[in-house]
Formats: C-alpha cells, structure tokens, sequence
C-alpha cells in the first residue's frame, strides 16, 4: 500500500511537469493576452504623446533681449514709491515681451550706498533703468553722468533744475499716471531694442 501511494504521488509529480507548459488552471488565457496589449498600447500612447523639443511649454513666456531695470527702497515693490513704477514695468513687459526686474537697495538708504547697487544694473546690461524712492533717485541723479551710455528714468516728485541729456524724469505723484507714464516710456524702450 505504501508503494502505490509513493506510485501515485511520483506520477503526479511527473505529469505536473509534463503540463507546466499548459494554461494554468482558473486563468484563462485570454487575460494574459488582454494585460499585454494594454502594456504595449499604454506603452505607444505614451511615446507619441511624449511632449518633444520643438513644442514650448505652454504656461513659459519666451522673452525679447530687451530688459529694464528698477532700483528700489529697501521694501522693494512693495514701497509705495516703487509700486506704481513696477506696474508700468510689468504692463510694458506684457506688451513688447521684454524683461522687467527690479533689485532693491540693502543697507543703509543713501544716494552714496545705492550708488553701489545702481552700478549693478548698469553694468548687468539693463537697456533702461528706473529709480524709485528717495536714496535711488540721488543715485541715479548723482552718477547718471559716469554712465553716458546708459539711459535712466528717475520717478520722483523732486526736481532740482538741474537738466542730463541721459535721464528722463518722471514728477508725477499720481499713481495712476506713474503707472502709464512709466509704462510709455518703458514699452518704448522695450520695443526698439526687442526688434
């Protein structure tokens, strides 16, 4: 009686080998089938929809070499001499597709210490710089001459008289109007250097 148990485990060892290359039981076939096409159409429509090289992402801006500047306070934007400024900038960016950026003055509210940061901007390249707030106007009102290249716009409802052939001032204390004016000026400048 043992050898035939042993006989008849021993077969069904031998036929489960034998049948290892058949269906399993309880699977069809089919599902097999249908899981591998999935993976490979999953696989093609990830391929041809694969966003490419030549197509721009649709939330970037692509933006003209033109750029303008604007010193402000410490507070940045945010001080309330610089804001109407930057909403001109930001509304002639929209428009001519040039860069606005802005950089604020650390330290110590002087004419002498914004000089420093006024140096920057002009020597990063920006096509026109704007000065809002007291310490960057006397910046730009006390250097503008070491830079005859570079053309400024000093927002400020102080005028001295006194008159240079690169600064266009801008007396208004309007915010309103400084936000259109600024916005002339700076889509001007945007416009024929971006073309």
């Amino acid at each position: 009686m043992l050898g035939g148990r042993m006989d008849k485990r021993l077969q069904g060892s031998a036929a489960t080998g034998r049948d290892a290359g058949r269906r399993l039981p309880g699977r069809p076939s089919w599902w097999l089938g249908g899981a591998a096409a999935v993976l490979v159409a999953a696989g093609l429509a990830t391929w041809a929809l694969w966003p490419g090289d030549e197509r721009p992402d649709p939330r970037s801006r692509v933006y003209t070499e033109a750029s303008a500047c604007l010193l402000t306070p410490a507070q940045g934007t945010t001080d309330a001499s610089a804001a109407p400024v930057w909403a001109g900038m930001q509304q002639a960016s929209t428009e001519t597709r040039g860069k606005v950026s802005f950089l604020e003055v650390d330290g110590a509210q002087t004419a002498q210490n914004a000089s420093t940061f006024l140096a920057t901007l002009v020597n990063g390249g920006c096509d026109v710089v704007l000065a809002a707030g007291e310490a960057p106007n006397g910046a730009v009102l006390q250097g503008a001459g070491q830079f005859p290249q570079a053309k400024f716009i000093a927002v400020t409802t102080v005028d001295d008289g006194k008159s240079l052939a690169n600064v266009v001032r801008v007396t208004d204390s309007d915010p309103a109007r400084v936000t259109s004016r600024v916005h002339d000026l700076v889509a001007e400048v945007l416009s024929a250097k971006g073309d």
